[in-house]
């Protein structure tokens, strides 16, 4: 009592003068008990009213911000964050209470003794800011706060580009306290600059961003900051950041030159990037980065080194197991490609099956700051069922045909438990399969079958056939007329497009299931399935300039360009008259075999079978010299060069009737000697 006696005593003369406000504030400096010395009450009575309420609202307002920091990092560390959601609603919610305090802050005038808090305030809502990818509100923020806390230096900072602004920011602060503080809002600006590729920007802010690392790397930076309870904490360390951000741009900067065709250049900044400080993913990142400008160079074994080393670093950079599989496949090494899809596949359904890290729990991770186009297509990948029909292809071109058809089997099953699960919408035969590089539904159905045949599973291959062609046969045209489109660098209409593409599937299903037939030596049903392809393809009239309609396609020259629609139209014209040719023959139509085999020597002479068959028809029909003709030009075309340059299910068939080539050049070479 007798202490609470000379307290009133000692603030009554100074509450009259003043009013209430200063026992108010008195009352504030008091301890948990109430008490008070008499030597704090004397300081304190020798500051102004307004001084004492400044400092107390300061003092409330740094134990917010500190609580805030102080919350996250609990939440982060803990572990709270348990899904994708939470983080974002957590998020959202930090950087609505750090926007609240920011305001608070600047509603009073900018005064040096806050301006440190306020710039802290301003550095973490900030950071909540662009981890939201809200890049143009977090740069208005930083330039008008930035300029707002310099009101006090008495110098204009305003300044039209970025790189003067800050300049003239950091030579306004100079040495004082403000200086670490603006530093730090620099390291913002970097960043936001990095996530929306304003590589010009930080490269004309070299100087400057050089320096900053410099400053940074020579202070004790925010572990301090946690050990005083009177300095502002920071969300982020800034030295942390900066590590960051180097490697981030040195990254981006690679890829971007990479991507204009400096590779020599780009090697450089990513071999010198290296000695940096940088999370495993970022370091593997630079090793397939620079794999792939060693590739670019021309030094493939150099460059799958670089993917080993990558992979050896992080086993889940799947991009450089498919960067390694282009090589191989650029130096022919079809074993190793193989080995390379395979792997490539297991990895990236074992990555889609397993639960995705939470990128954004760390509040500016590297897939914030790494967004530009050109890292975004260098790291990209194919989808897995894209590998898986490769691998497909590939096993069945190459000699491997059961694995194949084991794998198109499982691709067809994916698709068709996706489809059932609402996946994909993917159920019309005329739309575009929904999965990247993977042709469309009714080719894979084709390619599948005419995998199936070559295993010799023809029952299996047909109804796969019947599969396309009862899906197919309401959308088939009457009459389809093509234009040339060549000369003036135009495609097909797109309804005229989709509706030659159901026309060719169509026709391929029924040449499969005459091959089907032929391989069964049932002679008059391949005949009838032969006929059937062809007649489909006579309803395509070909229009080229002003020359008027040729009704079909009856010369090779007319196809100018191979995988185009024509040159398959022409391909599937020259199989099925070979294949109905071969049938005739069989049956001893000599006449008729000699006419369709001609014709498909006319429309499509790659097609080697036809051309031996031709020679053999005029052989027994004594025309010898003509049939050495014959066989002669069939084996001036290269099989191998054509095995991936058109569909699978235009390759000509291994079974059925097969003429000795052996044989056949004996006969050659003793028609020579005669």
């Amino acid at each position: 009592m007798k202490k609470q006696s000379k307290l009133s005593l000692l603030i009554q003369g100074d509450a009259l003068r003043r009013g209430h406000q200063r026992v108010l504030h008195l009352l504030i400096f008091s301890d948990s008990r109430g008490q008070q010395s008499p030597a704090d009450v004397s300081q304190h009575c020798l500051l102004p009213v307004s001084t004492l309420l400044r400092q107390a609202r300061e003092s409330k307002w740094l134990q917010e911000n500190n609580e805030l920091v102080n919350k996250w990092k609990q939440q982060e560390i803990g572990g709270n964050l348990s899904s994708q959601g939470q983080n974002e609603t957590c998020l959202k919610g930090c950087s609505s209470e750090f926007n609240k305090l920011l305001r608070k802050l600047q509603g009073v005038p900018p005064l040096a003794d806050h301006t440190q808090l306020e710039l802290s305030v301003l550095y973490n809502a900030c950071v909540c800011a662009i981890s939201q990818s809200q890049f143009t509100d977090a740069e208005l923020l930083l330039v008008q706060s930035t300029e707002r806390a310099l009101q006090m230096t008495g110098k204009d900072t305003f300044a039209p580009n970025p790189n003067v602004f800050w300049r003239r920011v950091l030579k306004s602060v100079g040495n004082t306290a403000l200086n670490s503080c603006v530093l730090h809002l620099l390291c913002l600006q970097w960043a936001i600059w990095l996530a929306t590729c304003q590589l010009k920007i930080i490269n004309d802010s070299q100087v400057d961003l050089s320096s900053l690392v410099e400053t940074l790397d020579d202070r004790v930076g925010n572990n301090t900051r946690s050990e005083s309870p009177d300095i502002p904490l920071l969300l982020m360390d800034p030295r942390k950041l900066v590590e960051l951000l180097q490697i981030c741009t040195s990254v981006a900067q690679g890829a971007e030159r990479l991507s204009d065709g400096q590779s020599s250049e780009a090697l450089s900044v990513l071999q010198a990037a290296l000695s940096l400080p940088a999370p495993r993913n970022l370091i593997a990142y630079m090793h397939l980065l620079s794999g792939s400008c060693l590739a670019q160079m021309s030094r493939p074994q150099m460059a799958l080194q670089c993917y080993r080393n990558a992979l050896e670093i992080d086993s889940q950079c799947v991009c450089a197991l498919y960067r390694s599989m282009l090589i191989y496949r650029h130096l022919g090494n079809t074993e190793a490609e193989i080995q390379a899809l395979r792997l490539l596949h297991s990895t990236l359904m074992l990555t889609s099956t397993t639960e995705p890290a939470l990128s954004s729990v760390h509040l500016l991770s590297p897939s914030l700051l790494l967004r530009s186009q050109s890292l975004s297509s260098l790291l990209s990948v194919p989808s897995a069922l894209s590998v898986l029909h490769k691998l497909a292809l590939k096993c069945v071109l190459h000699g491997r045909v059961s694995e194949g058809v084991e794998h198109y089997l499982d691709l067809l099953a994916t698709l068709h438990s996706e489809d059932q699960n609402g996946v994909s919408e993917n159920t019309d035969m005329q739309a575009q399969a929904e999965v990247p590089l993977l042709p469309r539904l009714p080719e894979l159905y084709l390619e599948a079958g005419a995998a199936l045949l070559m295993s010799r599973q023809p029952a299996d291959c047909m109804t796969l056939c019947d599969e396309v062609i009862s899906k197919t046969q309401e959308l088939l045209p009457e009459k389809l007329v093509l234009e040339d489109h060549e000369d003036r660098g135009e495609t097909e209409p797109r309804d005229v497009s989709d509706s030659l593409a159901v026309l060719l599937w169509a026709g391929a299903a029924y040449l499969l299931q005459g091959h089907c037939y032929a391989h069964l030596k049932d002679w008059k049903q391949a005949v009838t399935h032969y006929t059937r392809c062809i007649n489909l393809l006579v309803k395509v009239c070909f229009k080229k300039g002003v020359t008027g309609f040729q009704s079909q396609i009856t010369s090779a020259d007319t196809v100018v360009k191979k995988g185009t629609g024509l040159h398959i139209l022409s391909k599937l014209k020259g199989l099925s008259l070979a294949g109905r040719g071969i049938s005739f023959t069989q049956t001893d139509n000599l006449k008729e075999a000699l006419r369709d085999l001609q014709l498909s020597m006319q429309i499509s002479p790659e097609v080697v079978g036809g051309g031996l068959w031709c020679g053999e028809v005029l052989w027994r029909l004594g025309r010898r010299q003509e049939a050495a003709a014959c066989w002669e030009k069939a084996w001036s075309f290269n099989i191998e060069s054509s095995l991936e340059a058109c569909p699978l299910y235009l390759q000509e068939p291994l079974s059925g009737p097969l003429l000795d080539t052996m044989e056949l050049r004996q006969r050659v070479q003793e028609l020579g000697l005669t």
